[in-house]
Parts: structure tokens; sequence; C-alpha cells
């Protein structure tokens, strides 16, 4: 039986990476469990289905070791991609995530604000203790960039004349700089007075993430999803495969039922949209390891062109 994506990734790249990872959630439990009953309750579920840990494992594996700095890096990097989930989920009325009932549809908007506030504020007391003030810049950087991020989907909702250029852009803000930011602190926590060099990486390997997880909203199913088909469509973000398929006789406000998103989704598909998006994924992903620097180590290259191709794996 061929191994996960994630576990050639720990294979290849170190025994470190498994036990950085065993670290890093320990630590995520500890955050939950310190807010408190209540809110620890919110944080410790909205962490749980955060998915494969996949920026912590960029932090770890950009450091080289599990060293201290390195796993408070990642946990924070975490915290504040779990922070991102619960006030997306608000925005997005979300019920679910990953199968699992959201904060908002369990214990309402307040509360799942509230606990996104929590997880966010978390991670920088986290990267405060490294005591670097180059790596509080970084996240800073990156949690400002998901905020534009975010303001540029909810100023796009329902426009279906988004440009492919502007869709690329709003990528790059709200997902791609936070694996960006990822890779950096994972150098910046064994090198702290180096220039990082593996940005370049994470930031191609965010936009090849964030298109074929907008493939995904379109190609199912459900039980691999963990939601419906067309979520994105009900909640009028306009995605690559929606703009690639160029339907021109859509009137996305009009599309109100899982039925209809469905029906949506059907078209997009037969345009051949996902396909072209794919490869524009493919792209990205052969431009990240392009962009992977030289003299790295065998084993620390390979496992970092193993990430690149999982994030393909994962959608194929």
């Amino acid at each position: 039986m061929t191994s996960s994506p994630v576990t050639q990734v720990i294979e290849t790249g170190g025994a470190h990476l498994a036990s950085g990872l065993a670290k890093v959630e320990a630590r995520l439990r500890d955050v939950a469990a310190a807010a408190g009953e209540l809110v620890g309750t919110w944080a410790g579920d909205t962490i749980a289905a955060g998915g494969k840990r996949l920026r912590p494992l960029l932090v770890l594996l950009a450091a080289g070791d599990d060293n201290a700095a390195a796993v408070r890096a990642a946990t924070a990097v975490e915290l504040v991609h779990a922070a991102t989930l619960v006030h997306d989920d608000v925005l997005d009325s979300a019920p679910l995530r990953r199968g699992r009932p959201t904060v908002w549809s369990t214990a309402g908007r307040e509360a799942a604000i509230v606990t996104g506030d929590h997880l966010f504020a978390r991670a920088f007391s986290e990267l405060v203790v490294n005591g670097q003030v180059a790596q509080i810049r970084v996240l800073s950087r990156a949690s400002s960039a998901l905020a534009s991020g975010e303001l540029m989907q909810r100023a796009d909702a329902w426009d279906t004349t988004v440009t492919v250029e502007r869709y690329l852009e709003r990528c790059e803000l709200k997902t791609a700089r936070l694996f960006e930011a990822a890779c950096e602190l994972g150098e910046l926590s064994a090198h702290p007075t180096r220039a990082p060099a593996l940005g370049a990486f994470g930031r191609r390997i965010g936009l090849a993430f964030q298109i074929l997880d907008d493939v995904l909203d379109v190609s199912g199913p459900p039980e691999r999803t963990g939601k419906h088909r067309g979520t994105d469509l009900l909640d009028g973000t306009v995605t690559l495969p929606l703009i690639l398929a160029g339907i021109e006789d859509l009137d996305l406000r009009a599309v109100t039922t899982s039925v209809q998103a469905e029906a949506v989704c059907e078209r997009i598909a037969h345009s051949g949209a996902l396909g072209r998006s794919r490869e524009r994924a493919l792209i990205h992903v052969a431009d990240a390891k392009r962009a992977l620097p030289e003299g790295m180590p065998v084993a620390q290259r390979r496992a970092f062109e193993l990430v690149a191709d999982g994030v393909v794996e994962r959608y194929s």
C-alpha cells in the first residue's frame, strides 16, 4: 500500500518532522485548554478540523529540526490558520468544516468570533517567546494579507466578471502568503540572522493549493470534501473554474439551493474548466520546485518536492 503524501514527506525529510509535529499537536491542545472550558472546547474543535498540518510541516521542514523555536513558530502558523477557518465559517454561515460541525453552527456567531480572535491572539503569544522581531514581522505581514484577501473576496462576491488576474491576486493574499510565511518562519527559527530563501516555494505551493481546493469544491464528492458541491457558488465566491468555464447566462445570485449549485457544477465540469484549472495549478507546482535554492541537502530538497507533489495528489 502506498503511504500518504504527508507520510512520504516525513519518511524522507527526517525523524525530526514526526517528533516536531507531535510537539506541535501537544502545544495546540495546551493552547486550547488554557482558554477555559467554553472557548477551549470551541478552539479545540476548530483546531481538530484543521486538516493535515501542512503549514506546520513546512515550518519544521524549512527549519531542518524540531528545535523549540521552530515548534513555537509552527504552532503559531497553525493557530493563525485555525483562526481564519473559524472566521470564514462565520462569513460563509458554514454548518460543517471537514465533516465536523463548526463553532458558528453549534455555538453561534458571537462565540465563533471570540474563538477566532482568541486563536489569532495566541498565535502571536507563541511567537513572542522566540524573541525574534523578524518572525513577528513575517507573521504579521501574512496576517494582514489574509485580511486583505478576505475583503477582496467579499468585494468580488457574485461578480462573474472577475478576471483570472484578480482571482490569483486574491489567492495569493488569502492563502499563499501564509504558506510563504511558514517557510520563512522555519528558516528564521534555525538561522535568525540569515535572509529566508524558501518564501517563493511556499507562495507558489499556496497558489496551487488554493486553485486545487477551488477545483474540489466543484468536483466533489461531498464524502471527500465534507461539504456539498458548489458551496462557493452558494456563497457568491467566484473561483477559477467558474471564471474559465465562461458561463455567460449565469446569474450567480439566483443560485440559492444545493440542487441549483450542483447543476452549475455540472456545467463547469462539462466546459473543461476543471482540467484547465488543474493545469494552471501544475504550473505553480513546477515553479515552486524550481524556486528551491541551490545547495540544499538532498533529503530536505526531496521532502520539499514531495510536499509539492502531495498538493497535487490530494486533489487527483
